[in-house]
């Protein structure tokens, strides 16, 4: 079972992350941003059977916290701690990818989840979020963020222009990023 061994604020002061001893996925993430979304998972339930939580997030070495913005993080940290240490790790994982390409962007989409999966989801994984492709038209990425990142003040602002910014820089400059809405 995983150990909490330590809590990290966030950029999003309603998320906060649990940083853990052991792996809870061997690779991808899972995002759930309400209760009946996360019924049949275990520590997604656990956590917004808590009451007071907006979202969940995890990859493999954290979980991410949303919670609602009147409720005082001083009462929900050791009650998540204690619902993360309960759970059991998944050996399922979850491949987040888009829709598929064309096959004329194929070469060009794999640059850009070169630069995603290297650049971008380390960065963002340190501040608690993380980002699921969503589909590419060859010009057009749509992203969603998840996590610290999902309703955080930076992240239909810096954080996409910063996105955006590197995919044209390393990948091409007619990449454009979009947020899901």
């Amino acid at each position: 079972m995983p150990k909490v061994v330590n809590i990290e604020p966030t950029p999003n002061p309603n998320a906060m992350k649990f940083v853990v001893s052991e792996p809870l996925l061997a690779k991808g993430g899972r995002s759930f941003q309400s209760f009946e979304a996360a019924i049949g998972n275990p520590l997604a339930s656990a956590l917004f059977a808590l009451g007071e939580v907006t979202s969940v997030f995890y990859s493999d070495k954290f979980v991410t916290v949303n919670k609602a913005p009147s409720a005082p993080w001083g009462i929900l940290i050791d009650p998540v701690c204690d619902a993360i240490e309960e759970c059991k790790t998944e050996e399922s994982t979850m491949e987040s990818g888009p829709a598929s390409p064309t096959h004329a962007a194929d070469s060009i989409f794999q640059q850009i989840m070169d630069v995603i999966d290297s650049r971008i989801r380390p960065g963002l994984a340190g501040d608690g979020g993380g980002l699921e492709v969503l589909s590419f038209d060859g010009e057009t990425l749509t992203i969603e963020y998840h996590g610290a990142c999902g309703n955080g003040p930076a992240a239909m602002t810096g954080t996409l222009q910063y996105i955006e910014g590197l995919l044209q820089q390393e990948v091409g400059p007619h990449i454009k990023v979009a947020v899901a809405a």
